[in-house]
């Protein structure tokens, strides 16, 4: 198993400017030593690491965990896309073998046209040149604006992250899936099966997630589909180990290589790790 999408951070740091300082949940240090027992319950090999603040620095403080940590297999992480001198700073994050791409906080950008301003077009033809891959961290609303990029650069690897976050406490459905299915089906993007818990509100109940997840499988297929877990977020809605225990009764439908892709062999090809990408976390020395 690998756990395509998790997070490590410490407050102290600065830079994470989303975190509620009187949050009692996610507002302190999250390490790989807290993360461990969790995958070691689980069954988990690998996981991915992925930035939550908008800065290089955050970046580099992740590989350097990933350097030390024989588990974390790859570092999703965060550059300037409209610098033009971005180029520069994706070689030079790019020099550890463990970054993998980047992640812009689109979510949280006040203008929902952001990702299709002229300005990004080098970066993103930056990230194909240099088979990196890009974290679409997007809402619903965005999903038209995200399938004008693809459009744009299709050769562009995407993988949308939290399933485009549908409004699953509210009920929402139609509008979500309708533009998911748009990308899944006009598109080569990928998905992440993270995230929906906490959509979902901490009373969320296993079926509050079905047509979800039955939606996501069905239009992506389990070779595009990815699961993760969003640990710590997923403290926010019954913690890491009712979500897993979840996914596996959502997954029984599946046959074996199927749970397998979604499980693995997704996250392992679009992030090339292990035998799918040449390089593995068993060369490290540290074992945390």
């Amino acid at each position: 198993m690998i756990d395509a999408h998790q997070h490590f951070w410490q407050p102290a740091r600065g830079d994470y400017g989303w975190l509620d300082p009187s949050d009692p949940i996610l507002c302190r240090d999250f390490a790989p030593e807290h993360l461990a027992p969790h995958l070691e319950r689980a069954g988990i090999d690998g996981t991915v690491l992925v930035q939550a603040a908008e800065t290089v620095a955050e970046t580099r403080f992740l590989l350097g965990i990933a350097e030390r940590t024989r588990w974390v297999e790859a570092v999703v992480g965060w550059a300037p896309l409209a610098d033009p001198r971005v180029e520069r700073t994706l070689d030079d994050l790019a020099r550890n073998r463990w970054f993998r791409g980047v992640r812009p906080m689109i979510q949280d950008i006040p203008d929902d046209d952001w990702m299709l301003d002229d300005v990004l077009t080098p970066a993103l033809r930056a990230l194909i040149e240099r088979d990196l891959s890009f974290d679409a961290l997007v809402h619903s609303r965005h999903l038209s604006r995200l399938l004008v990029l693809l459009e744009r650069h299709p050769d562009l690897r995407v993988v949308v992250d939290h399933a485009a976050k549908p409004e699953i406490r509210a009920g929402r459905f139609e509008d979500w899936a309708a533009g998911l299915s748009r990308i899944a089906g006009e598109t080569g993007a990928f998905c992440k099966l993270s995230g929906l818990v906490t959509e979902a509100g901490p009373d969320w109940q296993l079926e509050d997630l079905r047509r979800y997840v039955e939606h996501v499988i069905g239009c992506f297929g389990p070779d595009r589909v990815m699961w993760g877990s969003d640990w710590p977020v997923v403290d926010l809605a019954g913690g890491f180990e009712r979500w897993r225990e979840a996914t596996g009764v959502l997954l029984q439908g599946l046959g074996e290589r199927e749970r397998s892709a979604i499980l693995a062999g997704t996250a392992a090809r679009f992030y090339r790790i292990g035998a799918a990408g040449g390089q593995s976390g068993e060369s490290k020395g540290d074992d945390h």
